[in-house]
């Protein structure tokens, strides 16, 4: 791998020969590495004594890398050596840290072992590696107030939800086979989605854990529809009957809920097909809904939308949630296949009341069927919007149920006329579809 024609043919042209020209173009990233790293530890000094600056991580990438391309010409003892020089100087650094400045961590040590170790992977060639673990890296220790802070605030039930989550997605899913059972179902995609749509969730999650309350009801119900809209909205919903001064407040929260429950399915609907072609024959109608949505929020919202509270959603990554999630589309994946064979497009389109429930699993059931053929996108796409419509419509059931009568007068006109307004998008959409535009 190199940097690019221009660079070898001008080093070429200086009259080194392809092994040097190798050894610089790795010598030279590995440096930007340890630089990259370095900056953010001696950026530390200001806060806090460290005995490792940008010097020092510079010099550790660059000898992994050196003692990695010297191993390839005179056997692999030098790396061997060199890999037990910088573990037995990472230890003393910790000693020193903990014991005799009497400081508390081993982040920085850890962190020089590292970049030793990206300066072996900028050797072997394995350049975007390094460069994306180097990022990354950087970025943790950075980061290390806000992670500090999150973890910080989890409880033990959300950290045992996210280990179990982790079983799933890296045991469970490699373990499942990879082929389509009864002409619908492929449990390794199956788990793979819901993996997928939970992390979508998760970092909703972790954005509404830490800013909702701050950021107001209306910034809480954004992020907690791209959680859960459902679970969202009976949160708002009973919160302005305990407390009719926020009426206002949580009917913008509700829609902008509804705004990001739409703009997530589209999402899903890229995940569960690349290509991008069903997502874009879900956009025109279900972009129209979510202008519609936000023009209002937007339009209604009050200064004086802040609260204490925060809204009580379970962490989506409870394994209980997301398997439910995962049944559920699987099981309208196999009834939409059902009525489909009996009643045609017919038979799909009644699929979308299944956005009474979860518009998401109408959204992934309908994609899986167009990917693997079963049904035409087309048919699918228009499934899948009606399900985005209907689970707009059904707002007001859960507002009828958990909010106050001022609440549902309130949210009544703004949903129906959202509803109808998608209803209308859908058809002038399925009629161009129809005659011609794709």
């Amino acid at each position: 791998m190199s940097f690019g024609a221009n660079t070898t043919n001008w080093i070429n042209y200086i009259g080194l020969d392809p092994l040097s020209i190798d050894f610089l173009q790795k010598l030279g990233l590995s440096l930007m590495i340890g630089i990259l790293i370095g900056i953010e530890r001696e950026h530390r000094r200001a806060s806090k004594k460290i005995f490792i600056g940008v010097r020092t991580f510079a010099l550790a990438c660059m000898i992994g890398m050196i003692a990695a391309f010297t191993s390839e010409l005179i056997g692999i003892g030098i790396l061997i050596v060199t890999a037990v020089f910088f573990a037995f100087l990472c230890a003393i650094v910790a000693y020193a840290t903990n014991i005799l400045y009497e400081q508390t961590g081993i982040t920085s040590p850890i962190a020089l072992f590292c970049t030793f170790l990206l300066g072996i992977l900028v050797s072997l060639g394995h350049f975007l590696f390094a460069i994306v673990s180097g990022v990354v890296l950087t970025f943790l220790l950075i980061e290390k107030k806000p992670l500090h802070s999150f973890a910080k605030h989890l409880s033990d039930n959300e950290i045992k939800n996210a280990v179990q989550f982790l079983a799933v997605a890296f045991i469970l899913y490699p373990i499942m086979p990879d082929e389509t059972f009864f002409g619908v179902v492929n449990p390794r995609s199956a788990i793979l989605i819901v993996v997928l749509v939970s992390l979508i969730s998760f970092f909703s999650y972790i954005f509404l854990k830490k800013f909702g309350a701050r950021g107001g009801i209306s910034y809480s119900g954004l992020l907690g529809g791209f959680v859960n809209s459902e679970a969202t909205t009976g949160a708002l919903s009973s919160m302005s009957k305990d407390r009719p001064i926020l009426i206002d407040a949580t009917y913008t929260g509700i829609l902008l809920s509804n705004t990001a429950m739409l703009t997530r399915n589209l999402v899903i609907a890229l995940i569960v097909d690349p290509s991008g072609r069903f997502a874009l024959l879900m956009l025109p109608p279900q972009l129209v809904i979510i202008l519609a949505s936000s023009v209002i929020a937007l339009t209604k919202k009050r200064s004086f939308d802040t609260t204490s509270e925060t809204l009580q959603i379970n962490s989506p990554f409870a394994l209980g949630p997301a398997f439910k999630f995962g049944a559920g589309f699987t099981i309208i994946l196999g009834i939409a296949k059902i009525a489909n064979d009996a009643a045609g497009p017919i038979g799909i389109y009644a699929m979308a009341l299944g956005g009474f429930v979860s518009s998401a699993a109408v959204t992934v059931s309908m994609a899986s069927l167009a990917v693997n053929g079963s049904i035409s996108f087309a048919t699918a796409a228009q499934a899948a919007v009606l399900a985005s419509i209907v689970s707009t419509a059904a707002k007001l059931l859960l507002i009828k149920i958990s909010g106050s009568n001022e609440q549902l007068i309130r949210s009544r006109n703004t949903f129906v006329m959202l509803a109808l307004i998608g209803a209308v998008a859908l058809a002038i959409w399925s009629y161009y579809m129809r005659y011609g535009l794709f």
